[in-house]
């Protein structure tokens, strides 16, 4: 009998929108048998003050995104914490909400690189020890690496009028065009 704690992940992100770059991180994250539950958090309020989609909006996209994935689930935990956003903060409250957990920190080589910028890293990952997972056109972790997809990208294109397929979950990108979000026009 295994007597290690339940080792659950946490996927953070503005997912403004969600991407399939993101499902794929999420994916094999999940893939790699570390992980027994990977809880995905989008942001409420950007630390840096990035304007993004309504938080409703992003929800839904993000549960939407996420839904292939039955170990995954989309958390709201960020709606009820003090503004601005902090991974420090949300970890800590995981943390402190589940603490018979081990947590993991899944991030993308890309965003591990730029930890500078983040509010007490060192702290976070004393929290939730980092999964790094490859990004494409980035030095790849475990020499895995995920498509390059950018949401900037994404919303550039829907609002250009371009094909975002393979880039979206075709649910979010059905949701993202009734809606008419980042520009987005419904198909003909």
């Amino acid at each position: 009998m295994d007597d290690a704690p339940p080792a659950w992940g946490f996927f953070g992100g503005a997912f403004d929108p969600p991407h399939l770059g993101h499902l794929c991180v999420a994916a094999l994250a999940l893939a790699l048998g570390e992980l027994d539950r990977l809880l995905v958090v989008p942001t409420f309020d950007h630390p840096f003050g990035k304007r993004m989609a309504p938080w409703p909006e992003r929800l839904a996209m993000a549960r939407l995104a996420f839904a292939p994935l039955a170990r995954a689930e989309v958390s709201a935990i960020e709606e009820t914490l003090p503004r601005p956003s902090l991974t420090l903060r949300t970890v800590a409250a995981l943390c402190e909400a589940h603490p018979g957990v081990r947590w993991r920190l899944v991030v993308g080589s890309d965003t591990l690189r730029d930890r500078g910028a983040w509010h007490r890293f060192d702290e976070v990952a004393r929290l939730a020890e980092p999964l790094v997972i490859g990004r494409a056109g980035h030095e790849p972790a475990e020499g895995l690496a995920v498509p390059d997809v950018r949401s900037s990208e994404v919303r550039e294109a829907l609002a250009a009028g371009r094909d975002v397929r393979g880039r979206l979950a075709p649910a979010v990108e059905r949701y993202i065009r009734a809606r008419g979000l980042y520009g987005a026009t419904p198909r003909p």
